[in-house]
């Protein structure tokens, strides 16, 4: 068990590609705890295990793996970068104490990584910047340097410069140790810094000085009057400014090649956050469940036991397992713990350290730590455990809604319960995926952050569950409603032999103003209908509503008046009225001026400058409205505008494709609109042709 002073829980961010989990492998690899550097070409990284990945390349979900460094535990947390799969992330940063920040020397920062600042941010993380990738041809430092700031507005100070760009990147020189450490061979020796590069060297070293200078009065004051800091004044400095966020440091190397990784290993140890820095900081709360009262929880051995469950994998195998982070306190094997959230008990056996998909054993835990346990019932992501006697409660993360969805249904007839096992399992372990079956249109309906996420999600269906589905564009949920005023009789006689069917009834149907629902007024007066047939007019009404009257989808925002009628005394039931109601409001809504109304969604698309006018060109052949626009940090422009459903099912795939993956959106439901004649009239025949077919 490791002292909460030498945990460094470190997520690492990036976009896609830009060499995450490669830098995970160099590191597990240079901690001893790997003997050799796994590739994601060739799909053996201790990281990326999943089949999915490991067939598209990229991280899909977030992993965890431990090494020690120096005396100081490392947990890693390996962190999807692909926009559909970024929600996982946010959910990590919520446990994390630093982050490494992966920008390429070549590609730069992207949207995606601004998005992913932005979840650091929110979480507080203190983070260092990983310039990789030095070693590519076309890599150039400070022009990646500069970005960063200019993107995140953040003063970013180099800890280690390169030595050389692209081919002629050699190693890296140690702005605060003065010294250069060259890799041969895959080995890291130490020399004198080069002659060409001193005068960059003490450029670093005085802004860096400088910076820690600014931060604190008698600093500034000494370093005025002597022109330098002494070496533990820097240290505590730069430990001091990157944990309070007041700027961040950069690394640079390359994670494929395995040079300067140790350097960035030290720069972790030195001055990522500790639990109980954090705690400091940002001072760790919870809520006492009894009183709802606020609980610090400091990272100490001895403290009131405090967990918090930040991800779940699904095993058809293993079961459940349990992913945690101890807030305090410490967790031994086969204890017994209160799940606060959902108020059940667990029983935990052996607890684990993880390795990627391997597990270590460990006779305990201690505050900092990030374990897992095997087979708890009830618990999920985002749930906390504690002991009995001090039941709190953390705040858990909120995910975002999804943003694109898709019908789905089984390739074999009779395997729609598997398909629902499955995908609610499934569902424990993402907490972005929705499934639910549509009550109008009956489709099984799947819902994540777009078109890849879906699409990964049912092939995991298909793998650890056994079943196949095809997708589907979903139908839309149309509305009917009218426009005008009428009054119309319903006249249901039937005589075949014996007794007859008799109902008759006269309605008016007026509109009623966008989301009044359904009105039914009874005006029946001297008994022209009897009392006992009324509500049986009523659900003949309401039942023709549902299943719609021109294009069978419901129709909303109508008031119906009962005004007149009559009846025969043999002839007469309740089924007779139910059919005459039936028939008044088809009637009555032919005449009315019936229209479809579509579902119009609210809709905010950030993207660089140079795309404005193709996505606004793109918004408006898609029918929307655009709202207004506004300047977001780092040359990118938010534009909101509302854009009919039908237009946005596949708008995830088509933004991409015009930003080359740098555009992000999001979107939830605004009001329903009158479908253009033209439109509809086709959503009209298609109807009538399904119906015909049926």
């Amino acid at each position: 068990m490791d002292s909460a002073e030498k945990v460094r829980n470190v997520a690492i961010l990036g976009h896609s590609g830009c060499g995450k989990t490669t830098l995970a492998e160099a590191i597990l690899f240079n901690a001893g705890a790997t003997t050799r550097m796994g590739s994601v070409t060739d799909g053996n990284t201790v990281m990326d295990f999943d089949a999915e990945e490991i067939d598209r390349k990229v991280t899909i979900n977030s992993s965890v793996a431990t090494c020690e460094w120096s005396d100081y535990r490392l947990n890693l947390i390996d962190t999807p970068g692909f926009i559909n799969f970024m929600e996982d992330t946010r959910g990590c940063l919520r446990i994390a104490d630093g982050a490494v920040v992966v920008v390429s020397a070549v590609d730069g920062a992207r949207a995606e990584t601004q998005k992913l600042w932005k979840y650091a941010d929110e979480f507080a993380v203190p983070r260092i910047v990983f310039v990789n990738e030095m070693d590519k041809e076309n890599a150039n430092f400070q022009q990646t340097i500069e970005q960063v700031e200019k993107l995140f507005s953040v003063d970013a100070i180099p800890l280690f410069i390169p030595m050389g760009e692209g081919l002629q990147f050699t190693g890296v020189v140690d702005v605060l140790h003065s010294r250069a450490y060259v890799t041969k061979g895959g080995k890291s020796e130490v020399l004198e810094i080069p002659p060409d590069m001193v005068a960059d060297y003490e450029q670093y070293r005085k802004k860096l000085v400088e910076k820690i200078a600014e931060l604190d009065d008698t600093l500034l004051e000494k370093y005025l009057e002597t022109g330098e800091l002494t070496q533990e004044e820097i240290v505590n400095g730069i430990r001091h400014g990157v944990c309070t966020r007041e700027f961040v440091t950069v690394a640079c190397g390359s994670a494929e090649k395995n040079m300067a990784i140790p350097q960035l290993l030290q720069a972790i140890t030195m001055y990522l956050s500790s639990p109980l820095d954090r705690f400091n900081a940002v001072s760790v709360t919870a809520k006492n469940t009894k009183d709802g009262s606020e609980v610090k929880l400091p990272p100490a051995e001895n403290a009131q036991l405090a967990i918090y469950v930040f991800k779940t994998i699904a095993d058809p195998y293993a079961g459940r397992l349990t992913i945690f982070r101890i807030f305090s306190g410490t967790l031994r094997p086969d204890a017994t713990l209160l799940n606060t959230t959902r108020g059940t008990k667990e029983r935990v056996g052996q607890i684990f350290h993880m390795m990627g998909k391997k597990q270590i054993p460990v006779k305990a835990l201690g505050p900092g730590e990030i374990g897992v346990v095997a087979k708890l019932k009830e618990t999920l992501t985002g749930d906390t455990l504690t002991d009995e006697a001090h039941p709190v409660v953390f705040s858990s993360v909120k995910f975002a809604e999804p943003i694109i969805s898709y019908a789905i249904e089984p390739k074999t007839k009779g395997d729609e319960e598997k398909v629902s096992t499955g995908l609610h399992r499934i569902l424990d372990e993402d907490p972005t995926i929705k499934f639910h079956r549509d009550p109008e249109t009956n489709e099984m309906i799947i819902s994540g952050m777009g078109q890849v996420h879906i699409e990964v999600t049912l092939h995991k269906l298909k793998r650890k569950f056994g079943v196949d589905v095809d997708m589907k564009i979903p139908k839309i949920p149309y509305r009917e409603t009218i426009r005008a005023t009428t009054s119309v009789q319903g006249k249901y006689k039937k005589q075949s032999g014996g007794k007859g069917q008799y109902g008759d009834c006269w309605i008016t149907v007026e509109p009623l103003e966008t989301g009044g629902g359904f009105e039914f007024l009874d005006k029946i007066v001297g008994g022209s209908i009897p009392r006992q047939y009324i509500p049986a007019v009523e659900k003949g009404i309401i039942d023709k509503m549902k299943g719609g009257i021109i294009a069978g989808y419901p129709l909303v925002d109508v008031r119906v008046s009962l005004y007149d009628g009559s009846y025969h005394a043999v002839d007469s039931s309740e089924m007779a009225f139910k059919i005459a109601g039936s028939m008044a409001i088809k009637k009555a809504v032919l005449a009315a001026s019936p229209v479809l109304l579509e579902p119009i969604m609210k809709v905010e698309v950030i993207v660089p400058d140079d795309y404005l006018g193709a996505i606004i060109g793109d918004l408006n052949s898609r029918r929307g409205k655009v709202q207004g626009m506004e300047s977001q940090a780092g040359g990118n422009q938010k534009i909101a505008a509302t854009v009919p459903m039908s237009e946005m099912l596949t708008y995830a795939n088509q933004l991409h494709s015009i930003t080359s993956g740098r555009g992000l959106y999001s979107m939830e439901f605004s009001h329903y609109e009158d479908v253009p004649h033209q439109n509809a009239q086709k959503i009209i025949a298609m109807a009538k042709k399904e119906e015909e077919e049926e």
